[in-house]
């Protein structure tokens, strides 16, 4: 495939939280438009600090290595506020993912906070509304969490993105809103060819919904396959099955690691100096610590 034909291309990307504790060193990553993409991988493999980064909220070590649809992640803006990059994270406590820093809690109606939203096609979000269930009467401080996460996922799909990326939305949903989710999502992609990276530990029903895995281990990529080419699935009933053996796999490696061993040391790259080791559009300085 040509350069500048991927939905999302990572080159030797480098980023670290510290100074001792680097993630991602020469990472690199391809998908391309029309994925679905499931984000693999154990706690703290750094699954989310990849989407975050994809979507624009970490600086990272080198120059335009990260690209989503050819424009840099971090530096274009237009990517989000183009509606073109669609972020939809974990915390909908505070934030609504790419509908920006809306609280969720406040006593104002479900009608209030998705009519809020400009520059939506009626017919999208009647349909969207309709999809999950909605009722637009609901009190944003009285419903349920699963309740409140449904119009968190109506307001971050209402402009019809390109690039969409998910970090375990669906876990509070239930069986049938998550599987017409995902269906929803299966159409997004055939029809209109966007791109979907999805992070998630629930795997009932992704054997036919996905096209590529790819499978993260301690900031480094292990795998990244079409599913239809996963040898693995020939060999175990279901891709739960293939995840857990990876898992334990992984597991096993790390308590045959010496425990007193010497940590080696990592090589050097021109990020070391950088003063946006830990870099964000949105950081604030508490005490000793960064959000």
């Amino acid at each position: 495939m040509e350069e500048g034909s991927h939905s999302i291309q990572v080159a030797g990307m480098q980023f670290s939280y510290d100074a001792q504790s680097p993630l991602f060193f020469d990472f690199n990553l391809k998908i391309s438009p029309g994925s679905r993409c499931l984000l693999l991988g154990a706690n703290g493999s750094g699954k989310t600090s990849l989407l975050r980064i994809l979507a624009g909220k970490h600086m990272v070590g080198g120059k335009d290595v990260v690209r989503v649809l050819n424009c840099s992640a971090f530096h274009d803006t237009n990517l989000v506020c183009s509606g073109d990059l669609a972020y939809l994270g974990e915390s909908w406590s505070k934030t609504v993912g790419s509908a920006g820093e809306l609280p969720l809690q406040g006593d104002f109606s479900a009608e209030h906070m998705i009519f809020g939203v400009e520059g939506v096609d009626p017919v999208r979000r009647d349909k969207l509304i309709e999809l999950l269930d909605i009722d637009l009467r609901w009190r944003m401080h009285k419903v349920s969490d699963g309740q409140r996460r449904r119009v968190q996922i109506c307001m971050g799909l209402l402009h019809p993105y390109k690039v969409l990326l998910l970090d375990e939305v669906t876990v509070d949903l239930d069986v049938v809103a998550r599987m017409d989710l995902l269906e929803y999502f299966k159409e997004e992609c055939e029809q209109r060819g966007a791109t979907i990276v999805y992070a998630t530990h629930i795997f009932d029903g992704l054997e036919t919904w996905a096209t590529d895995v790819v499978y993260v281990q301690d900031g480094v990529l292990k795998r990244s396959d079409k599913l239809s080419e996963l040898k693995e699935l020939k060999e175990y009933p279901n891709l739960l099955s293939v995840v857990e053996n990876w898992l334990r796999s992984e597991t096993k490696i790390e308590k045959k690691k010496p425990v007193n061993a010497t940590p080696q040391l990592q090589k050097s790259s021109p990020f070391d100096a950088s003063p946006f080791r830990k870099a964000s559009k949105y950081q604030k300085n508490v005490g000793n610590e960064w959000d």
